[in-house]
């Protein structure tokens, strides 16, 4: 394929109709159940711009809205946060090429619904080559996004990157503290070097969304992070939940427990009612049953309608994780590796492999009292979750809170113990 003639593959995001209907339609039912107040604000100012942000979506998911690849172009990064997922350090000598990473967008363009590329890392931008790779799929018609730790993004840059195609900057911001953020991202000056990439996103007219992973260094932060998030008048928040994988592992402890899962899920709910952000859930797909059992909607055809619009864990349904070296994983937190697309084509490993295929089948595959649950098609439980604490990626669970009955009063000490937090800033919020 010669430069200047790529051909334009995927289809524009309004292409079918029935796409939109399906993104609005998860919107309106999250919005009933939470009594989004802001809803009309977001309708006349911000769904426009959320839309080819969504693309493909089928409904909401665990990970933000299923129907995109979401790609580690390298492991290079210049933080050294204590929770990366990626571990993210030094760049792999295995990392795809420029040529190998063109052809790896060409297959996922032959594949049916995907209509965003998320470029990750590692700090995707300290690839020498991401702007080429980004003008590709821009040729090719993908909407690009990338997912930043948001240090290198100047006005400058943001620009240059809205040139490139990408509709949305995902910049990761752990609290409104700079104390906290800075601890977690590792280095002193994190804080005010994000906010610069915030302000630098609006002037650009990029799409703003904020990443933020959840634990116990700053669950009582995040309140007030929320706030904040919304006063920077971004879009969309995705509320991670750490998984204890990467450099995460070391600080296993600090992942949350059922009852704090039950917690953020309700801090989310109660704060949506009043944000004009959308702020979805990522590896918390409790979420949306926790929603509908509020309102009494947790059975029978209520229920069945729900699952066509709320999708739970998204992992090897719609979304995927394709690593620095090629290889395939269902999730960044689903350590499983499908394939590698140096050895087989993106749609054979996407299409044919036994884990993708056991993951859209779970309401048959899913083990122990997921298996049994009637909220597989809305919740699935968290497969990451389940990989890194049983060790099987369809067992169930194991912070799963809808399975208790009555209030969440008297969970034992062990489940609730909170890690040693020596070192953490001394702020007085953590």
């Amino acid at each position: 394929m010669n430069n200047g003639s790529v051909k334009k593959k995927v289809s524009p995001f309004y292409w079918p109709p029935t796409l939109l209907c399906r993104q609005l339609g998860s919107v309106l039912l999250m919005g009933y159940l939470n009594g989004w107040k802001r809803f009309p604000q977001w309708l006349l100012h911000d769904s426009l711009k959320s839309m080819p942000v969504s693309n493909g979506a089928l409904g909401m998911g665990c990970i933000g809205y299923p129907g995109h690849p979401v790609w580690e172009v390298t492991s290079s990064c210049n933080l050294r946060c204590i929770h990366c997922h990626a571990a993210g350090g030094e760049a792999d000598h295995r990392e795809l090429t420029t040529d190998e990473g063109k052809r790896l967008i060409d297959q996922i363009a032959d594949v049916g619904g995907f209509r965003a590329l998320v470029y990750t890392g590692g700090e995707p931008l300290v690839r020498k080559d991401i702007f080429t790779l980004l003008r590709h799929s821009q040729q090719v018609g993908f909407a690009n996004i990338i997912a930043t730790n948001g240090t290198l993004i100047d006005e400058e840059m943001a620009w240059k990157l809205k040139d490139h195609g990408v509709v949305c900057n995902a910049i990761s911001l752990d609290a409104a503290d700079p104390g906290i953020h800075d601890y977690i991202r590792n280095r002193p000056g994190a804080f005010e070097l994000t906010l610069r990439a915030i302000e630098a996103t609006r002037k650009a007219g990029i799409l703003l969304q904020i990443n933020t992973t959840a634990m116990e260094y700053n669950m009582s932060a995040l309140p007030e992070l929320i706030d904040f998030v919304d006063a920077q008048e971004a879009s969309i928040m995705l509320m991670y939940q750490l998984v204890a994988v990467g450099r995460g592992e070391k600080i296993g402890t600090a992942t949350l427990k059922k009852s704090a899962n039950r917690n953020l899920s309700e801090l989310i709910a109660e704060k949506q009612a009043q944000t004009k952000t959308i702020i979805e859930p990522v590896a918390g797909p409790q979420y949306w049953p926790h929603l509908l059992r509020k309102k009494g909607l947790d059975k029978g055809a209520a229920l069945r309608i729900a699952g066509h619009l709320f999708h739970g864990c998204a992992a090897g349904r719609g979304f995927l994780y394709i690593k620095a070296d090629g290889d395939i994983w269902p999730c960044p937190f689903v350590e499983i590796r499908a394939g590698n697309v140096r050895e087989a084509s993106f749609r054979e490993i996407y299409e044919d492999s036994v884990v993708f295929q056991n993951l859209r089948n779970r309401e048959s595959t899913l083990k122990g009292l997921c298996g049994k649950c009637d909220f597989r098609t809305v919740c699935g439980g968290c497969r990451g979750r389940a990989l890194a604490y049983h060790g099987d990626y369809l067992a169930e669970d194991p912070r799963c809170f809808m399975r208790e009955t009555g209030e969440m009063t008297d969970i034992k000490a062990k489940e609730d113990q909170v890690p040693n937090r020596s070192g953490l800033p001394s702020s007085g919020t953590v």
